[in-house]
């Protein structure tokens, strides 16, 4: 088998393992398909040091840089590789990556990509393991012909599915996208989930019982305003106390049971109504920061290296920009005093290294100015203005030095808007102003920046006549509902239409910045790691006397990876933590 692998031009493969956690999982077997219908898989033995043995025979074939390799999620095979000492390397094709450009709002796991396009149903993990949870087998239970069966189908599937969908990258222009971003991209985001970050357990230990004490406190206080005690957790309980107690509204608002509702939209609109509105705004937030990070984090180290690993998705976001989950990265609240406080629990690795935060600074004011190249907004990134302050400046027709902070928040609000799609309904919404002075203001925006509103109209057009919209290199956004004779759902996909092309443009160019930084890293033989990617920013761990050159390298490469119409700025700090380094 061996053999036969090392000559072909191209080979799937596909792992068996006993997790969904690669660095937990140990290796059951491995599935190879050569060519279509012919497939091969390996069981290996329960002791690891014999198992270790049979993969390190495949070592070469996997480390042979003139062999394709094909997986479906090859990201996590690469890591599971990876902890046996194998460094998958040469050309790799992931069919779900390919299927994400190809159609980003569909699913993409596999036993549907084999229904859709090669009209097959392949047997479920589920129908040999069972569902999720206690009752779960693992693979190990499963008959080894039943399995031998399952793994080299997988393998025959994907590499049939690799066929049809080179196919369609190139018919969709979106082979370079393919090979030179995401493909690439897979290999980085597979180092960073493996190094993963140091995290100050001992710190969130401290944290959670600051909250419980607080938590005490706000509980004593929410008795007290409402004179009784109840549950606080409970909508029911809550709207009881709130709508006829308290009687805060003549006509509160209801769920669809007849409910009272107590959502924080709804809450938040209260807030002056009455004083136990914001405590139990407050309880609300610190409850969960509790529940989902300070409480939740220590219990993601992986008790081998010490570290949490957050697992990267490459294909969720249909506008082209990452998520993360175990942790969710993304959700970790900035706004709040507190919020920020947890992100100095993810520290250096030891007193030798420190981290290095870097953010693009508004890029996605950036990309719509040089995109819809509006002389005045180009003008004032180049002259490094406050953006706020002079969008507000020519809104409101007056000297910059005579912005206020209540204006610069509304021209903020209007900049940030725009890219979305806001309505006046919306801005008016979002600033707590009447309808009429927000249809205003966004009337006298785009008097002031013509080219904006242009450049907004010709989007809608292109979306309506092509059904899609694209970014700066090229990623593909379908708007299968931009022509609906429904205004709502049409409404939608316009929103969508003006801000795919900003947020997917800001996620292609912050992709490309991360592989040229691993790869300039790799080519100077450096130790600092790159160890998240949050957003329009990424995070180093950074030993002491690499400082100086990493700072170079992060920089150069963040401003100049793509060239647009306006400076692309990154804000850089080092510090002891994440939060210490923003």
């Amino acid at each position: 088998l061996i053999q036969k692998i090392t000559k072909a031009r191209e080979v799937c493969f596909d792992t068996e393992t006993t997790g969904l956690n690669p660095l937990q999982a140990d290796i059951v077997g491995m599935s190879f398909s050569v060519k279509p219908h012919e497939a091969y898989f390996i069981l290996f033995p329960e002791e690891k040091q014999q198992t270790q043995n049979l993969i390190h025979k495949f070592k070469p074939f996997f480390e042979n840089k003139d062999i394709e390799k094909i997986g479906q999620n090859i990201k996590y095979d690469i890591n599971v590789l990876r902890k046996y000492d194998i460094d998958v390397q040469g050309k790799i094709f992931d069919t779900m990556l390919a299927h994400y450009l190809i159609q980003p709002d569909l699913r993409h796991n596999m036993d549907y990509l084999a229904e859709v396009y090669l009209n097959y149903k392949p047997v479920s993990l589920e129908s040999l393991i069972g569902k999720k949870g206690k009752k779960q087998k693992s693979v190990r239970s499963v008959p080894p012909e039943i399995l031998t069966d399952y793994a080299c189908e997988d393998a025959d599937i994907t590499l049939q599915l690799k066929d049809v969908f080179e196919k369609k990258l190139k018919e969709e222009k979106l082979d370079e996208l393919f090979f030179h971003i995401e493909t690439p991209l897979t290999r980085v985001l597979s180092k960073m989930e493996y190094t993963g970050i140091k995290l100050d357990v001992a710190y969130l230990h401290r944290l959670s019982e600051e909250i419980t004490e607080k938590l005490h406190h706000l509980t004593k206080k929410i008795y007290q305003l409402a004179g009784e005690e109840f549950n606080i957790d409970s909508p029911k309980q809550l709207g009881v106390i709130l709508f006829e107690k308290l009687q805060i509204v003549e006509k509160p608002k209801k769920t669809k049971t007849g409910q009272y509702a107590t959502g924080e939209d709804v809450l938040s609109k209260l807030s002056e109504k009455h004083e136990i509105i914001p405590e139990i705004l407050e309880y609300r937030m610190l409850k969960k920061l509790k529940s989902t990070y300070v409480d939740a984090l220590p219990k993601l180290v992986d008790p081998d290296t010490q570290r949490i690993h957050t697992t990267y998705m490459q294909t969720v976001a249909a506008t082209g920009r990452l998520s993360s989950v175990n942790p969710n990265l993304q959700n970790i609240p900035v706004k709040t005093e507190l919020g920020r406080e947890i992100r100095k629990a993810f520290i250096a690795t030891n007193d030798n290294y420190e981290i290095l935060a870097a953010d693009y600074s508004q890029i996605e004011l950036r990309i719509i100015a040089s995109l819809a190249g509006d002389e005045h907004m180009i003008r004032a990134f180049k002259n490094n203005e406050d953006i706020h302050t002079s969008t507000a400046a020519k809104v409101f027709g007056i000297k910059p030095e005579e912005v206020t902070r209540e204006l610069r928040t509304k021209a903020k609000a209007v900049n940030f808007g725009i890219i979305y799609g806001q309505s006046a309904f919306g801005l008016s919404q979002s600033l707590n102003i009447s309808r009429t002075e927000a249809k205003e203001i966004i009337d006298n925006y785009f008097k002031q920046f013509p080219k904006i509103k242009q450049y907004i109209d010709n989007v809608i057009e292109e979306a309506r006549k092509n059904e899609y919209v694209t970014t700066i290199l090229g990623r593909k956004r379908y708007l299968k509902d931009i022509n609906s004779k429904n205004a709502v759902v049409r409404g939608h996909a316009e929103r969508n239409a003006i801000n795919a092309p900003i947020q997917g443009s800001a996620a292609d160019i912050i992709k490309k910045a991360m592989i040229e930084i691993d790869q300039a890293f790799e080519e100077q033989n450096l130790q600092t790691k790159m160890v998240l990617q949050v957003h329009d920013e990424l995070v180093f761990d950074v030993p002491l006397n690499e400082k100086q050159i990493v700072k170079n390298i992060v920089k150069n490469i963040m401003e100049n990876t793509v060239k647009l119409k306006v400076p692309l700025k990154v804000d850089m700090n080092f510090g002891k933590n994440w939060l210490e380094a923003h």
